[in-house]
């Protein structure tokens, strides 16, 4: 090896020499190239020569050898001399490594043995793994079926014993049941029975097996004595429900609720005693509340104020009285009859509790029907809720309700069916159709729904009353005797204010409602009126008297109707025109009662025109008689209209109105005299007559200011 590398070094490769050296044209160079013939240089083949030279362009051991211009073949037997050294040197090192070599030859077959002996003892070694492998595998599948077998031996203990525990009848139950008194043990007790007693009936497997032949018997009589036990205790607290002055909710809540669940016992295992038992509670509830509801309603009765017969009616003339009827007070004094007054009171005292008649009675006091009405309901309400939320609880069944409430709704009904036909007072019946809506939103927000049929049932029954009295009374001024109710008096009539407080009641009962046929039927009441108004006005022998009765009886109709609804509804405005239309009436009236001739003038000549061809054209001795007629006694007719307004009119408003109308009117017709005489040839001759227009005014607002 360092023959070949000094080999090297004599042939001069300089590896350190510049880049700049190696470049070169290589292919100027070997085109100077001079090849030795050689004999074998026939066989040799230069295809592809061009293409080796090109890819050894890069090559810079080539490049250097063409560099120098060292011959190839030269270089090829000085590689061949430097092989052949090499090999020579190599062999020596293999003689002289010989002895080496062969201990190592013999290291490598001692390691051969060994090996084979380790292959032989690792071949037994796996042998005998797979013979353990087998085992384990057999011990694997043996562990997986014992760990089967072993969950299916406590699966079956399992059931064994759940199904051990539903069919054993322990001692201590049939003590309890037999010998233990009805308490919360006993329900506990009652409980576990029946789940046994649906464990045998339900499992079909359980009914073929052997021990419940042995079991069953005793299951049997424990049933039966356990029903037989529960009927006697719920029977019992039944009975106390009879008692006088017992609280049915307080005992229901604290005591009968507390064992709601002997009533599912016996439901479920003991039929025939559960329908008995729910047929004692029916009759026991439907006995005891019917008593309280007829006796609470005797007692109401004895709190009754009549309010109205069938002769109380709008048209109906005051001093027609029968020699047998009862010693009341005048029904022109009565205004209960027909206003609502204190009466409205009893829509905002729904959810008020019901009268207690005793204290009531201790206190002398009287009430119109409908308070009563409210607070039997009310009654009849908080007793339904209670029932029915506890024929929920304890029975399951809400159906039981209208068993029970067979008799109470029969009790009312036969109190309300002997009222209702006498019931003659139609705010009354109104108040009482607008209790029973209030009552039914009351029970919709409870969500009680017992009382639906019957509230609207009693609502029906109210509608139809309500109509035929208040026909009454539509007939009742449809065929009043003019001449009996007519009496000489220009103030407000009595049948008027009758017909103003009744409609401002049944208006005030209508605002949150609105109901349609309640305002039809109150439409034609008006004009009823309207007619007999008229008819008693036209009594009166003077127009002026008949125009002053009207402007009374609709002023004071207007200031009722204005306190039920402020808005003023169709009624009222109707009203309204019309004391407007005879307002103007009376004061042209009152003026051509104090200064005709005035008011004929200018009705007649004051428009004309002086200056105009007429016929008769106005002169100064046609107006002066007026002008000196009116300075001499204007302040004495505005005094005598004055304590005319002041003795005609009943309301002093009213009054103050129409003077100050009349007053304003007069002054309208004496400036157009004024005009008119300013027209005149010769009228300024009466300006020393004529009243000042500011004069008259001073007038106005004095008796403005008075009033």
């Amino acid at each position: 090896m360092a023959h070949v590398a000094t080999n090297k070094e004599g042939h001069s490769y300089d590896e350190n020499n510049d880049v700049q050296k190696m470049v070169f044209d290589l292919g100027a160079f070997v085109g100077d190239l001079t090849v030795e013939e050689d004999a074998s240089s026939d066989d040799v083949s230069l295809e592809g020569l061009q293409q080796e030279l090109e890819e050894c362009k890069n090559d810079d051991v080539v490049a250097n050898i063409l560099s120098k211009g060292t011959k190839l073949r030269e270089y090829t037997k000085g590689v061949e001399n430097n092989i052949r050294q090499v090999e020579l040197d190599s062999i020596q090192d293999y003689i002289k490594e010989s002895d080496n070599l062969v201990s190592l030859h013999d290291q490598i077959r001692d390691c051969d043995s060994i090996l084979s002996q380790m292959e032989t003892l690792l071949s037994g070694f796996q042998a005998e793994i797979g013979s353990i492998s087998s085992d384990i595998k057999i011990l694997q599948e043996k562990s997986m079926d014992m760990g089967l077998k072993l969950k299916n031996r406590k699966m079956t203990e399992s059931k064994l014993a759940k199904f051990v525990e539903d069919i054993i009848v322990p001692p201590k139950m049939v003590d309890i049941i037999v010998d233990g008194e009805v308490n919360d043990e006993y329900m506990r007790t009652l409980e576990i029975l029946s789940k046994k007693l649906k464990f045998v009936e339900v499992d079909l497997m359980v009914k073929t097996s052997k021990a419940l032949k042995d079991v069953q018997p005793e299951l049997e009589k424990l049933r039966q004595k356990a029903v037989s036990k529960v009927f006697d205790f719920v029977v019992q607290k039944l009975y106390a429900l009879r008692k006088p002055k017992t609280n049915i909710q307080i005992l229901q809540q604290n005591v009968l609720l507390k064992y709601k669940y002997v009533v599912s016992f016996l439901k479920e295992h003991g039929k025939e005693i559960y329908i008995e038992v729910r047929g004692a509670y029916i009759d026991t509830m439907n006995k005891v509340l019917s008593a309280h509801f007829r006796a609470y309603i005797q007692a109401l009765e004895k709190l009754q104020l009549d309010i109205a017969t069938s002769s109380d009616l709008i048209g109906v003339e005051t001093r027609n009285t029968s020699l047998f009827s009862r010693g009341r007070e005048p029904l022109k004094n009565r205004s209960a009859v027909f206003a609502l007054g204190e009466r409205r009171k009893i829509l905002k005292e729904i959810e008020e509790p019901a009268l207690i008649p005793h204290i009531a009675e201790a206190s002398s006091m009287k009430y119109p029907y409908e308070v009563l009405f409210r607070s039997l309901h009310k009654l009849l309400m908080d007793t339904a809720t209670s029932e029915y939320h506890f024929c929920d609880d304890f029975f399951g069944e809400e159906s039981i309700f209208y068993d029970i409430f067979a008799g109470p709704f029969s009790v009312i009904d036969e109190h309300f069916n002997s009222i209702l036909p006498n019931c003659y007072d139609a705010i009354g019946v109104m108040l009482m159709i607008r209790i029973i809506h209030q009552h039914q939103l009351i029970m919709s927000r409870r969500r009680i729904p017992c009382l639906d049929s019957y509230l609207d049932k009693v609502n029906i029954a109210l509608w139809p009353r309500f109509k035929m009295v208040f026909d009454l009374h539509l007939n009742s001024l449809r065929t009043a005797n003019v001449k009996t109710l007519w009496e000489d008096d220009v103030h407000p009539h009595y049948v008027m204010r009758r017909y103003a407080e009744f409609t401002a009641s049944l208006i005030h009962l209508n605002v949150e409602y609105g109901d349609g046929q309640l305002e039809l039927n109150l439409e034609r009441l008006r004009m009823a009126i309207d007619d007999l108004l008229i008819k008693l006005a036209k009594s009166f022998p003077r127009p002026k008297l008949q125009t002053v009765f009207l402007i009374n009886n609709y002023d004071m109709t207007i200031a009722v109707l204005k306190e039920a609804d402020p808005e003023g509804g169709k009624i009222q405005m109707h009203f309204e025109e019309l004391l407007k239309s005879n307002t103007a009436l009376f004061v042209e009236e009152l003026l051509l009662e104090h200064f005709s001739d005035l008011i004929k003038f200018v009705k007649t000549r004051a428009s004309e025109d002086p200056s105009a061809s007429s016929e008769k054209p106005i002169t100064v001795a046609e107006v002066e008689p007026l002008v000196k007629d009116f300075g001499s006694r204007w302040k004495a007719a505005i005094e005598l209209m004055h304590k005319d307004v002041i003795t005609s009119f009943s309301n002093f408003l009213c009054g103050m109105e129409i003077l100050r109308a009349a007053l304003t009117q007069l002054l309208l017709y004496y400036t157009r005299l004024s005009d008119s005489i300013k027209r005149i040839v010769g009228g300024s001759a009466l300006n020393k007559d004529l009243v000042s227009i500011s004069s008259i005014m001073y007038e106005i607002r004095k008796y403005s200011r008075t009033f």
